[in-house]
């Protein structure tokens, strides 16, 4: 990112990347891109071959239908072409799964190892901590270099020496590129449409890759009786116990001090003159899903694709009960409240009703996504070692260039465990304690918003 702060821009938190990084991290999003277009190109060969237009054309003319055929058959099976291409429909993915037991091999998913092995280095030298001789180093590359059998195997010792959490916390800037990975080059080809979000840096589809939940139009009736959002009756002692210095930081502490299944809105008055409101969404705990909170990671997985939860339909209608019309918003959110914010953020409500400004997600799955409203500033904040951002595709080093006017800070501090380093309090830390540029950037972009303290609300939410 650039010091200034542009939208469209990326700060990795590391300081610049010399020359040979760079160039890369450029060949790794190249060869993805690739991989994606030969994809593309591999399907696309493949509904012209499986065309019934085409079988009825050998009736009309045979010779020329059958060279037809037989280019197409050769265009999808040349080793020295797509290699083993055959995809999408059904006649397509039947002889997908015949080459994945015969183990033929795709140019695409050969490019697209390719690109995940370099980002997979990229990520080993950018991190101190994997020194070179560390067991997460090696690893590393193990997997760069194809060896699945000593990776696990690496990784089965560095568990039972330090425990699940630690490992995880140190594998996470480069899990999502060691689990894409392995998808493709594992020879089972049902795990691989993950796999290739992760490498083209889409996003996957409604309801891919996560936890079902109920249909809003199955139970309209029950569903309604439990999106309300209900105003607690205001609690002094919590209220005097809140952070009020206005920063990025405090906003953090007092989402940890709000817990799970509760939002705050706080109309402030800032250094212009201007009443604006600050609305804090606090993220899931990491709790079994039968626990009374129902901002679960569960339920984190489930809102990924999910505009319409009932905890998302419940923060609406608080903010259209307590926001006026016009008044100027910042969201605030953690975890799933970060995946809210952008739900709410991409609604058609937001630039009429309610004018969202500013949406700052902190440790979100999936990363941030364009606003509604082409004003409104989104900023994603991610510490590296934390998985949960990791849940929807997003990665330390993604595939694409970021969205214009879309903001994202990522930073590494391995000083906190799998799942401590996922707290809002332990990102407060993380951001004054390692990453205060980035915790400065947030602040100069809110910083109408700090200022005088007026009417403040905490509404309970149902599940999401």
């Amino acid at each position: 990112m650039t010091a200034e702060g542009t939208p469209g821009s990326r700060d990795t938190g590391t300081g610049p990347e010399d020359a040979a990084a760079a160039r890369l991290a450029a060949v790794a999003r190249e060869l993805g891109e690739a991989a994606g277009a030969v994809r593309a190109a591999g399907l696309a060969v493949t509904a012209v071959a499986t065309d019934p237009a085409l079988l009825a054309s050998l009736g009309r003319s045979p010779r020329r239908g059958l060279r037809a055929a037989q280019a197409l058959a050769h265009g999808l099976t040349d080793a020295a072409g797509l290699g083993y291409a055959p995809d999408g429909g059904r006649a397509g993915r039947i002889a997908r799964l015949a080459g994945a037991v015969a183990v033929r091999r795709s140019l695409a998913a050969d490019l697209a190892a390719t690109a995940l092995r370099l980002r997979i280095r990229l990520c080993a030298t950018r991190h101190a901590e994997y020194a070179a001789q560390s067991p997460v180093r090696r690893l590393l590359v193990a997997v760069e270099a194809g060896l699945p059998e000593l990776a696990l195997r690496i990784l089965g010792e560095r568990v039972r020496v330090r425990g699940a959490g630690h490992t995880l916390a140190a594998l996470a800037p480069a899990l999502g590129d060691v689990s894409a990975w392995s998808a493709l080059t594992d020879g089972n080809p049902f795990n691989d449409a993950a796999a290739w979000h992760t490498v083209t840096g889409t996003a996957a589809g409604a309801g891919a890759g996560s936890v079902p939940g109920p249909r809003a139009e199955a139970r309209p009736g029950l569903l309604r009786s439990r999106e309300k959002a209900v105003a607690e009756p205001p609690d002094p002692a919590f209220l005097d116990g809140l952070d009020d210095d206005g920063g990025i930081t405090a906003h953090l502490r007092n989402l940890a001090a709000l817990g799970h299944g509760r939002m705050l809105t706080r109309h402030v008055t800032g250094p212009d003159g201007v009443a604006r409101c600050l609305v804090l969404l606090p993220g899931p705990g990491f709790v079994l899903p039968r626990t009374a909170s129902p901002q679960e990671l569960v339920g984190a997985v489930a809102g990924l694709n999910r505009g319409d939860s009932p905890y998302t339909r419940a923060v609406r209608e608080a903010l259209l009960r307590t926001v006026p019309e016009g008044m100027p918003v910042a969201l605030v959110g953690h975890g799933h409240g970060g995946v809210t914010a952008g739900h709410l953020a991409r609604a058609p409500e937001a630039g009429t009703r309610l004018w969202f400004t500013h949406v700052v997600a902190v440790g979100s799955p999936g990363g941030p996504r364009c606003p509604h409203d082409p004003r409104t500033r989104v900023v994603a904040l991610a510490e590296e070692h934390d998985l949960t951002p990791r849940l929807g595709g997003h990665s330390p080093l993604p595939a694409l260039p970021p969205h214009p006017g879309l903001l994202e800070i990522t930073w590494a501090d391995p000083s906190y465990d799998v799942p401590q380093c996922h707290g809002a309090e332990a990102y407060a830390q993380s951001l004054d304690k390692t990453a205060p540029e980035a915790r400065d950037r947030v602040d100069e972009l809110l910083a109408p918003y700090r200022g005088r303290a007026g009417r403040t609300v905490v509404h309970r939410l149902p599940a999401g």
